[in-house]
C-alpha cells in the first residue's frame, strides 16, 4: 500500500486544516495509508524516506536545517512531493534548499482576489487529459520558477494591477523531479472552497497521484 504524510500549519489564511482533510479523504479513496501531522519535527524523522508521498500545507513558517535536510534527502531518494498554492510554494521562505526542490517560489499576487484564466499548456499529459482552459477567481500567483520545470498550465497577466507585467505568461501547474523524487505543484487554491472547482480538483488529485512513488 502506498503511504502519504500530510504536514499542515503555518499561516491560517490558506485553510490548511480544511485542505488537509480534503487531501486525506482523496488519498484514502485512492488506496493510500495516510498520516497527518502539524509539527514539522516529523520531517526530521529518517522514516519519512520510506513514504510514497509528502504533502506540505505550511504557508510561511520556519523549517529547521535538520528538517529540510532530511526532507530533501527523502525526496531525492524517491519520495514524491506535491501540493498547492502558498502551502507548498510560499512555505519556508528562508530555505533556499526547499525552494530548489519545489521548483518555484511565490513573490506576488497583483490585485489579490481577481478573475483570470487558466490555459492548458500540455493537453496531452495524463494529468491534464480532457481538461480545457477555464475561468478562475482567486489570487493569480506571480512566481519565480526553475526554468527546468515541465509546465502543464499557465496564466497570462493583464497588467491591470501591475502594468509592467502585462502579457507575462506564468506557470500555474507544473511537474518536475528532484533527483529520484517526483514533484508536482499547482498555484491554485487560496481557500479550501476552491477545491469545489472541478478542473482545479481534478488536476490536483491527478497530480498528487502522479508524484507518489510507485508501489
Amino acid at each position: 500500500m502506498r503511504s502519504a504524510l500530510i504536514v499542515w500549519g503555518g499561516w491560517q489564511g490558506h485553510d490548511p486544516e480544511e485542505c488537509a482533510a480534503i487531501y486525506r479523504r482523496w488519498l484514502h479513496e485512492d488506496g493510500f495509508s495516510v498520516r497527518v501531522e502539524t509539527d514539522l519535527k516529523v520531517l526530521a524523522d529518517p522514516a519519512i524516506a520510506d513514504l510514497s508521498l509528502i504533502i506540505p500545507i505550511y504557508t510561511t513558517g520556519r523549517i529547521e536545517q535538520e528538517q529540510v535536510e532530511n526532507l530533501t534527502k527523502a525526496v531525492a531518494g524517491g519520495v514524491g512531493l506535491a501540493g498547492h498554492h502558498g502551502g507548498m510554494s510560499d512555505a519556508f521562505r528562508e530555505s533556499v534548499e526547499y525552494q530548489f526542490m519545489v521548483g518555484g517560489q511565490w513573490v506576488a499576487h497583483p490585485g489579490d482576489i481577481i478573475d483570470y484564466r487558466v490555459d492548458i499548456a500540455r493537453p496531452d499529459d495524463p494529468i491534464m487529459q480532457g481538461i480545457k482552459g477555464f475561468a478562475y477567481t482567486s489570487q493569480q500567483y506571480y512566481m519565480h520558477v526553475d526554468p527546468r520545470i515541465e509546465v502543464l498550465a499557465t496564466t497570462t497577466f493583464s497588467g491591470e494591477h501591475a502594468p509592467w507585467i502585462a502579457g507575462t505568461v506564468m506557470p500555474v501547474v507544473w511537474k518536475t523531479n528532484y533527483d529520484k523524487g517526483r514533484v508536482f505543484h499547482s498555484t491554485l487554491g487560496h481557500r479550501a472552497s476552491e477545491f469545489e472547482v472541478p478542473e482545479m480538483a481534478t488536476i490536483l488529485r491527478r497530480g498528487i497521484n502522479w508524484a507518489a512513488r510507485p508501489e
